[in-house]
């Protein structure tokens, strides 16, 4: 399945999104990006996540946050509980709305590394899953003004988080403003939907009515990447999906996610992954738990 664009509407009333999703026989893999900020809570689950380039093990009480525009999905492989559904409690807000949020309450600065390093993805710590999670189970009761409420505890509580963790995708900044801007949100929307057939850099910088310098200029300055990398990192992360969910051979996934040469597919998955394509796929099956980090110290750290 293809990466596809989400259109995100706030709930009535209220300035923000909050899903509450059931699925009686599983969670499907969806591949799918949109400009809205995304916390996430995935319960009575366990299968993989895929984060843009980055992909991993996830179990009962997963919370991750998302920055705009990175590409995601969940995909199941049991429920904890087989006769109860999988739950996955998705709350979206805007960069506008973050930002409106940051500069009428100076009480809520301290979202602003949390909103940085949700341009690689955050994964946080068991403690902290386990206190706000009943806060977030009982969002969906509360009125518009309630919900608020308790969605401003849930970013404080998180954001205090010394134990989280960033995912290995290319470090971002805060500020992203990809929404702003429909020329960006136009090359990213075919990028997501057409990563594995040829593309080209006039082809990209036709679809945003730009010349080629400024789209060179405009796409590294929403993503903080090229575009040859940024389609280098979908074109992984699907392959990872791929690898986990067959037995596909691997020359044959090179060739799906759009490398013609295998060797060179090799080299880019082993530097951004950091092991070869059958490596990774040994490893991943070889347990679907997420490995347990020891204590750490910094307040939002990079992954290994």
């Amino acid at each position: 399945m293809k990466p596809i664009f989400e259109k995100v509407t706030p709930d009535e009333g209220a300035s923000w999104a909050l899903l509450d999703r059931r699925m009686p026989e599983r969670i499907p893999f969806e591949w799918h990006h949109h400009p809205e900020y995304e916390l996430t809570l995935t319960l009575n689950s366990r299968g993989h996540r895929y984060i843009g380039s980055d992909v991993d093990a996830y179990d009962d009480g997963d919370l991750v946050f998302i920055g705009p525009g990175i590409p995601h999905s969940w995909c199941s492989e049991a429920a904890v509980d087989p006769a109860r559904p999988h739950i996955a409690l998705v709350i979206w807000f805007s960069h506008a709305w973050a930002d409106s949020l940051l500069a009428l309450f100076p009480e809520m600065a301290r979202l602003r590394p949390l909103l940085a390093a949700s341009a690689q993805g955050v994964c946080f710590s068991h403690a902290t899953r386990a206190a706000v999670r009943p806060r977030i189970e009982a969002m969906s009761a509360l009125d518009p003004a309630a919900r608020l409420v308790s969605l401003l505890e849930v970013l404080l509580a998180v954001s205090a988080d010394r134990d989280a963790t960033t995912f290995t995708n290319a470090p971002g900044a805060a500020g992203l403003t990809v929404e702003t801007d429909p020329r960006i949100m136009r090359v990213l929307d075919h990028l997501h939907r057409h990563f594995a057939e040829p593309v080209t850099i006039p082809m990209l910088a036709d679809i945003a009515h730009v010349s080629v310098s400024a789209f060179h200029r405009m796409f590294r300055r929403h993503t903080r990447m090229t575009a040859v990398d940024y389609i280098t990192r979908l074109r992984i992360g699907r392959a990872c999906s791929f690898l986990i969910a067959g037995d596909m051979a691997v020359a044959r996934i090179a060739d799906d996610v759009g490398f013609q040469n295998l060797s060179l597919f090799n080299r880019q998955f082993a530097a951004l992954k950091g092991q070869t394509p059958t490596a990774f796929r040994h490893r991943q099956r070889a347990t679907i738990y997420p490995a347990q980090s020891g204590s750490r110290q910094n307040s939002i750290r990079r992954r290994a």
